[in-house]
């Protein structure tokens, strides 16, 4: 069976490129194909792959600006002699035409964000502004809409993001939690420092984190980079550290030595939080999208609406309780969440199609 791995972009190691790589194990033979690539930004098992990058990979330095052109690039992908083609998809992935005979599954971690759940966040400020944008958003969202007829199959990386592909799609899901190589963390003592971990964009709420260490004195390292950075770094205070972008090892030792992981944002899942879990560590974060599925009674502290202030009232309230959360009963919550577990999960959703594709 010949396989092809759709992925939006491939210009950075996070998340999603994770999914990639697992899926890369699954499928040892399948080819890759993406809108913008570039080789040094990836993980030696991504580059080891066959790689196929649009026409628009030249031009990968504005790839944010290029959103219009990105429905063309993916149509115009030769997917032909493939019987299984799987999307990976937060981006616009799934609009590849897929050959007759061919399944597609595509594994969305969220419907497009710019386009659906925050697009009035990205909509230009001035009045004109947004009457030349409407235009463009509104053709983007109709093709978003089109293009997911072409799917045959979804799997949602949570229950939250299974909800979105109702609403914007009206497609069902099952499912699929992504994976997490949660044997690789390990368990220290505390250094007395909090620990965020996140891609500096406006949506990912960093801004709440920032201010609220500022005013309360504590600790707070900050692993990532971003557009962000540079206003976060302008209310920031001397007790906040920005580590930027760190080595794996160096990841799994600042989780093992903080207190807790804040997250401030609504996650789509939340890959984060299981590693720090997987780490014995606590998470803090609003009652709201991946964390309601991760965070179990005992695996940390949950406020109800995002904010500095909540947030600062949630970190109180953590250091009340710290003494009772017991690391290994969080290393066991983020075991449901393994790379084994995403291999199998994601192989029983394969297998229906299997059999009907016999049949």
């Amino acid at each position: 069976m010949r396989v092809a791995l759709v992925h939006y972009w491939l210009l950075g190691q996070r998340g999603g490129e994770k999914v990639l790589e697992a899926l890369c194990r699954l499928f040892p033979e399948a080819e890759i194909f993406t809108l913008f690539y570039d080789p040094e930004a990836v993980s030696p098992l991504i580059r080891s792959r066959v790689v196929h990058a649009s026409a628009l990979n030249p031009l990968r330095r504005f790839y944010r600006s290029l959103l219009p052109l990105m429905p063309m690039a993916l149509e115009n992908f030769d997917l032909r002699g493939y019987d299984l083609v799987i999307s990976s998809e937060s981006g616009p992935a799934k609009g590849v035409i897929a050959p007759a005979k061919a399944r597609h599954i595509c594994y969305c971690h969220t419907p497009m964000r710019y386009l659906w759940e925050l697009a009035a966040a990205y909509r230009p400020a001035g009045a004109i502004g947004r009457m030349l944008h409407a235009p463009l958003e509104n053709y983007l969202r109709l093709w978003d809409y089109a293009s997911a007829a072409r799917v045959d199959q979804f799997l949602a990386n949570s229950i939250n993001v299974k909800q979105r592909i109702r609403r914007a799609w009206r497609r069902g899901a099952k499912v699929v939690y992504p994976p997490v190589a949660v044997g690789a963390f390990h368990h220290d003592s505390s250094r007395g420092y909090y620990l965020a971990v996140s891609e500096l964009v406006s949506y990912k709420r960093v801004d709440d984190a920032v201010r609220a260490f500022a005013r309360n004195g504590r600790r707070l390292k900050i692993v990532g980079d971003g557009p962000e950075y540079g206003a976060l770094r302008k209310i920031a205070a001397p007790n906040i550290e920005f580590c930027g972008r760190v080595s794996d090892c160096e990841l799994r030792e600042l989780y093992a030595q903080s207190a807790a992981l804040v997250a401030p944002c609504e996650e789509d899942f939340g890959m984060a939080m299981v590693e720090s879990l997987a780490s014995g560590k606590p998470v803090i974060a609003p009652a709201r999208g991946g964390a309601i599925e991760i965070v179990e009674n005992g695996c940390g502290v949950l406020y109800e609406e995002p904010g500095p202030r909540p947030l600062e009232q949630a970190i109180e309230r953590f250091e009340r309780i710290e003494h009772l959360f017991q690391p290994g009963l969080l290393a066991r919550r983020a075991a449901h969440f393994s790379e084994e577990q995403f291999e199998i999960r994601f192989r029983t959703a394969l297998e229906p199609r299997r059999e009907a594709a016999r049949a």
